[in-house]
């Protein structure tokens, strides 16, 4: 994971960092939670994105590379290419996420979770199944050193085992030093070699089989994190529907 790069499509600028790209990614993780901390019900997607805003530029953010995307309810199972829905209110029982694409320090911070509000187990349970499935693919990386392509098999696979629809119109992007975007990397999904550490971003959204709403997850693939972010070297196995009775 430690390798030198030589693939033009993980090529990054002469500031890059990855102790700054580290840095970035705590700082957007960080405004994620701060924001979910403020959403409420009642609260329409573009009131949420305003309040972001007002949270990212209170962080001291540089600038935001990608929209801000606060997803309510049904919404959630659209891909970041859609545009919100202003008016769209978070209801008493309901599911959201946010993801964040934000420069620090000259580089890109990307982070997305999801969030239930109320007491709807299916929805916990489909927040808790983007984050695990996502944990679960990045280990598999970390030990196996599969394509871009054979990651998301995998977390297709089991996404599929616990009764989730994976969506793979969402497949991951290069980060680096603003802007990745001049190195024409393509998607995660499509890479056809290992990706390295601390320039791609592996994001994981889920469906609910039955049920009009979804789940997602975003972050960077660290390599040399894995044994110490989970309790055990096993990863849980992804929350699964049958856990909860329809």
């Amino acid at each position: 994971m430690n390798s030198p790069i030589h693939d033009p499509r993980e090529a990054v600028g002469s500031v890059f960092s990855l102790d700054a790209m580290l840095h970035a990614r705590a700082q957007t993780m960080d405004a994620v939670q701060r924001i979910a901390a403020v959403v409420q019900p009642g609260m329409t997607e573009q009131q949420a994105c305003d309040a972001a805003k007002d949270i990212l530029d209170g962080m001291g953010m540089q600038r935001i590379w990608h929209q801000i995307i606060v997803r309510f309810g049904e919404n959630t199972l659209k891909t970041f290419k859609e545009k919100i829905t202003p008016e769209q209110t978070l209801g008493s029982n309901d599911m959201f996420f946010i993801d964040l694409g934000v420069v620090w320090d000259g580089h890109e911070g990307d982070a997305g979770d999801s969030f239930s509000v109320g007491d709807d187990a299916e929805m916990a349970a489909c927040a808790e199944a983007a984050r695990v499935l996502w944990q679960q693919t990045g280990q598999y990386w970390h030990q196996h050193r599969p394509s871009g392509e054979e990651l998301y098999r995998y977390a297709q696979t089991q996404a599929e085992a616990a009764g989730w629809k994976l969506n793979l119109d969402i497949k991951g992007h290069r980060v680096s030093d603003f802007p990745h975007a001049i190195y024409k990397a393509g998607s995660l999904g499509s890479f056809d070699a290992c990706p390295n550490t601390g320039l791609w971003i592996l994001e994981i959204q889920i469906a609910h089989p039955t049920r009009p709403f979804g789940a997602f997850y975003e972050d960077l693939l660290v390599a040399g994190e894995w044994p110490t972010r989970q309790a055990s070297a096993d990863v849980p196995a992804v929350t699964a529907l049958t856990q909860h009775a329809f």
